[in-house]
């Protein structure tokens, strides 16, 4: 994700502030498989089990999503979302050991500087997102002045150049050395770990799987759940993992983020008291809209 700047300045000034790098394709031996998304996330002040967005979808997605595992303990749950809400990749400063999330609306913007033009995907996965969260607002705007997320769809081969805007010469040489990313987001919180906005960068040129996979990430990821964690099989933050669409898992870990009685701010131990009263709510939402045994 990209790093988090203070108020009223622009993300291109690059900042010495928390950042979450989430290793993706270029590193890993899979050569069976598609390039995988490349997740760089910030913290500071995305059968008819599991329909599918509006469109077509590639074979390759639509078969990952029918051998989705579906059933999963509140153990294995709860495993994963302390791993994945809390804690940083790599972290330049700051503080990690909070929640992080957007407190009210999320309007999504899509700057489009690439062709095939992604918007109508973009829409539909935005939409879908929406769809299975239960108590989350978030909508494609065509004002960019009303966004707190601007989705930035460049050419594969633009996405070095765009991160140097974004990040300044010196942080990008490092983050492209280190990962060499395929795709990007971050945000920017205030004192009380509330994300104010952020950005994503993203491949429109580099294929349906690349595009998916990198969207859906990407987005969830701008959201707050930004440690990518290999301890975790089930989530498509793990380097290991390659999806293409919003997973079950993933939709129980965003739907404990967004419930309401969990905030901004709150350490792990004051979720842990709350989450047994959380956690039957979330399980009931994802099974009924998954069509799932309750």
């Amino acid at each position: 994700m990209l790093p988090q700047a203070p108020r009223n300045v622009p993300l291109r000034v690059p900042l010495n502030v928390p950042l979450c790098v989430a290793p993706g394709a270029a590193g890993r031996a899979a050569a069976a498989l598609p390039l995988r998304a490349m997740a760089l996330a910030a913290a500071l002040g995305l059968a008819a089990l599991c329909a599918p967005p509006a469109g077509a979808e590639s074979g390759e997605i639509a078969q990952r999503r029918a051998e989705q595992r579906t059933a999963f303990t509140d153990a294995e749950i709860t495993f994963g979302f302390f791993r994945i809400a809390f804690g940083a990749e790599l972290n330049l400063a700051g503080r990690i050991d909070r929640i992080r999330k957007f407190h009210g609306p999320v309007r999504v913007y899509a700057d489009n500087r690439a062709k095939p033009d992604r918007r109508r995907q973009l829409a539909a996965i935005v939409a879908d997102i929406r769809s299975r969260v239960a108590h989350l607002d978030i909508a494609i705007t065509a004002n960019r002045e009303a966004a707190n997320v601007v989705v930035r769809l460049v050419r594969n081969r633009d996405i070095r150049r765009t991160i140097r805007e974004y990040f300044g010469r010196d942080q990008a040489d490092r983050i492209q050395s280190s990962l060499d990313p395929q795709c990007l987001s971050g945000f920017r919180k205030d004192d009380a770990f509330r994300i104010e906005n952020a950005n994503v960068i993203l491949p429109a040129d580099a294929g349906e799987f690349v595009f998916y996979d990198c969207a859906y990430e990407e987005l969830l990821q701008a959201l707050g759940p930004i440690n990518d964690d290999s301890s975790v099989p089930w989530t498509m933050f793990n380097d290991n993992v390659q999806l293409g669409f919003f997973g079950i898992y993933d939709q129980f870990l965003l739907n404990i983020l967004y419930h309401p009685r969990i905030r901004a701010g709150m350490t792990a131990a004051e979720v842990r008291a709350v989450l047994p009263a959380v956690l039957p709510a979330v399980r009931a939402f994802v099974a009924k809209r998954n069509g799932l045994p309750p």
